[in-house]
């Protein structure tokens, strides 16, 4: 048996892996690049100076960095201390969740776009113009409402507009793929730049605070913005979001797997030739998708400013091109989504624990936040190549949009 053939072997082994068997090799990722990180964090500290009384010894020898407090401030310091007797749900906790919430949206749209067969790297951008529809048209209509009803109100309206806008604009690479044959990675990579230069021009004119040096929208005012629930006002961050996020992650999983929407997507991401041959329209499908894709984008520009803001600024952090990660640690499924943004959250927020906590370099926290995502990503990463490499004995395609009798979908 050649090289080529025992690789091609092993692919198809992983793409028939069970869920099951693709949760313990992803553990065993994450334990494998934990125990490759502390011996990173052991040698950096070989290579760095310090007094005896702040170095730590294993196996008789000194190290001026610690790994085990390394990885406890990373994954536990971002849980907030949950061990330690006096945990609170503020604090760092909150941050964790403020940042698996806005993933959960990003993942979202990135793997459904995926699962149709699409590489949509502009869910950045769609976020950009979620979000600053969303605090213009929420903040014109608070003129209306306001109170409890205002809340009632704006909140669930805010996420619309965010929807809307971000599936507006994600539908433009959709139609140029569909009906000019434009490769949307090109043109959703473009459309990022020119929807952050379009925002900014934007919010430092028309659409400026006139009482604020910075570039940003008038602020929302407080009924206009996601209720703190069992979380303090200070922590940006509402558990209603959250369940906004489940929802999203719980309705997203029906659609591919329980509509005729959600199958036509699937084959279209899995055999295009054979999806077009059972009846499925291509061109629709790519459009709806992508549109789809851009409005759960947009909902996440629309959390940033109603949950963390209160307002729309310049210069969003790049939770867009975080999504693509999510959706390959998940595997592109809408519920490894959820699980994926919690990782996610966690070292993100971790990584700002560390480097309080410890004197370890950020580079080197970098890294080992670097070395975790790329070892916990790979197999899925693999799996996702093995698709396209191998033939896992693919499903057979029933004319009537549905899975055929005999398939795997039954």
């Amino acid at each position: 048996m050649t090289s080529a053939d025992r690789a091609r072997r092993v692919l198809k082994r992983l793409v028939a892996a069970s869920a099951a068997e693709r949760i313990l090799i992803s553990s065993a990722a994450l334990g494998l690049s934990i125990l490759l990180g502390a011996v990173l964090v052991l040698i950096a500290g070989r290579m760095t100076t310090c007094t005896a009384s702040d170095a730590v010894y294993y196996f008789g020898t000194g190290f001026c960095y610690d790994p085990v407090l390394v990885f406890d401030r990373l994954f536990l310091g971002a849980l907030g201390e949950p061990f330690s007797g006096g945990w609170s749900p503020e604090g760092q906790f909150s941050v964790t969740l403020r940042e698996t919430t806005l993933l959960m949206f990003t993942g979202l749209s990135v793997a459904l776009a995926f699962r149709a067969g699409i590489f949509n790297i502009g869910t950045q951008g769609q976020m950009v113009v979620g979000g600053l529809a969303t605090a213009v048209l929420v903040l014109r209509a608070a003129d209306l409402v306001s109170g409890v009803v205002g809340a009632v109100l704006l909140i669930p309206f805010g996420v619309v507009v965010g929807a809307v806008f971000g599936g507006l604009y994600g539908s433009i690479p959709g139609f140029l793929k569909a009906y000019a044959d434009a490769n949307e990675v090109i043109t959703t990579i473009m459309l990022n730049f020119i929807a952050t230069g379009v925002t900014l021009y934007l919010v430092s004119g028309a659409f400026k605070d006139p009482e604020s040096a910075a570039n940003q929208t008038v602020p929302l005012p407080e009924y206009a913005q996601f209720p703190t629930v069992l979380f303090g006002g200070r922590q940006d961050f509402s558990l209603v979001a959250l369940a906004f996020g489940v929802l999203a992650i719980g309705g997203l999983y029906y659609l591919l797997e329980h509509t005729a929407f959600g199958y036509d997507i699937r084959t279209s991401g899995l055999q295009p030739d054979a999806a077009e041959y059972g009846g499925v329209d291509a061109k629709r499908t790519i459009v709806a998708s992508l549109t789809l894709s851009g409005a759960f984008g947009g909902v996440a520009g629309a959390m940033y400013v109603m949950m963390v803001l209160g307002t729309f600024q310049s210069g969003l952090p790049s939770y867009g091109f975080d999504g693509i990660t999510v959706s390959i640690l998940a595997g592109n499924n809408p519920i490894g989504v959820g699980f994926a943004a919690l990782l996610f959250g966690v070292l993100k927020s971790g990584t700002t624990v560390v480097q309080f906590a410890t004197d370890v370099p950020p580079q080197l926290v970098g890294v080992l936040r670097g070395l975790i995502i790329l070892f916990v990503a790979m197999p899925e990463f693999f799996r996702m190549v093995g698709r396209r490499v191998v033939d896992p004995g693919s499903k057979p395609v029933a004319t009537d949009g549905g899975p055929a009798k005999g398939s795997a979908d039954e």
